[in-house]
């Protein structure tokens, strides 16, 4: 077998010591060389492997190869690049020297840099941290979700999906900081992020049994049925209005409680009234009525006015 340098890159995001078979495997067989002590040489050292602590120098492990034809590097948390660029320099210098090998004994899963967030966050609103967001409640960060919902949705009606990425990123940081300032509430009132995650696992699995529990549907509309079924039987509700978002455009609004009305059969007269409000209204059910979304329209219509009104001042359109 030709001399060879294992570079053993692990996940931070993951529990120390789980590694696969094959990184195992090599940590158990040859020497384990590192720069600095940490959580992943902690739980080897645990399960009887010797890792050795070394200043990061490629002649350094070269000089192993002398009594071993196979020595692991065991890269740090942030993956140690700047000693494998050195390193990989001088075995192209040198081939003959050693192979270089590199060994995933973890990877991040699907969501991981999720749990970045979170850590960040709470490193930002623990003592010591930013007291900006320290200082916030639920009350004062309202507007900002609200904000930052409404720059997502205009960057998916521009169809910019970088923006769309950055946008999200935003909403994002509303939810955990919201968690994070959930964990210094009161005992009896206290939730997590690891709470809000949950809730959504067990909604999205008990909301889906055509995917999750066998259940055989017949269409996008059954599993749509299907969804609202499952929701009334949650969520015991004197009105088919409850859990409307009342604080939603006044557009968007009339348009959801009339579908909630026409949804669950309550039949109720439009107001016939001359004041604007009636009118306004009326105008909603019309365009329910031709498959059209209200708030959309008008939206549209008032970014094609302010389009005009620029042209008049003769400055470009918003950006």
């Amino acid at each position: 077998m030709p001399a060879r340098i294992v570079l053993l890159v692990t996940s931070p995001r993951l529990p120390a010591g789980l590694l696969t078979a094959a990184a195992w495997d090599l940590v158990r067989a040859w020497p384990v060389l590192a720069a600095a002590d940490s959580e992943q040489a902690t739980a080897l050292r645990a399960a009887g492997v010797t890792v050795t602590i070394v200043e990061p120098d490629p002649e350094r492990l070269i000089g192993e190869l002398a009594t071993h034809s196979t020595v692991v590097w065991l890269a740090g948390a942030a993956g140690d690049e700047d000693f494998a660029r050195r390193l990989g320099l001088r075995l192209a210098r040198e081939p003959s020297l050693a192979e270089l090998e590199l060994c995933y004994g973890s990877w991040d899963p699907p969501g991981a840099r999720l749990l970045d967030a979170v850590a960040v966050m709470d490193r930002l609103a623990s003592p010591g941290g930013d007291p900006w967001k320290r200082q916030q409640t639920h009350e004062s960060l309202a507007p900002y979700l609200l904000e930052e919902s409404y720059e997502a949705y205009d960057a998916i009606v521009a169809h910019d999906l970088a923006a769309l990425r950055e946008e999200l990123g935003d909403v994002l940081l509303q939810v955990v900081l919201h968690a994070r300032l959930a964990e210094d509430l009161p005992e009896d009132e206290r939730w997590t992020v690891d709470d809000v995650a949950g809730d959504l696992v067990d909604k999205m699995i008990r909301r889906n049994p055509h995917v999750f529990a066998g259940e055989v549907v017949d269409g996008i509309e059954a599993i749509t049925e299907n969804w609202e079924r499952i929701k009334r039987q949650e969520k015991t509700r004197d009105s088919v209005l409850e859990g409307i978002a009342l604080s939603q455009p006044a557009l968007s609004l009339a348009a959801k409680i009339l579908h909630r009305a026409e949804r669950a059969g309550v039949d109720v007269p439009l107001p016939e009234g001359p004041d604007l409000g009636s009118s306004l209204l009326r105008l909603v059910a019309a365009a329910r009525a031709d498959g059209l979304d209200p708030e959309a329209l008008l939206r549209r219509a008032a970014l094609d006015h302010a389009d005009a009104v620029r042209q008049r001042e003769n400055v470009g359109p918003a950006e």
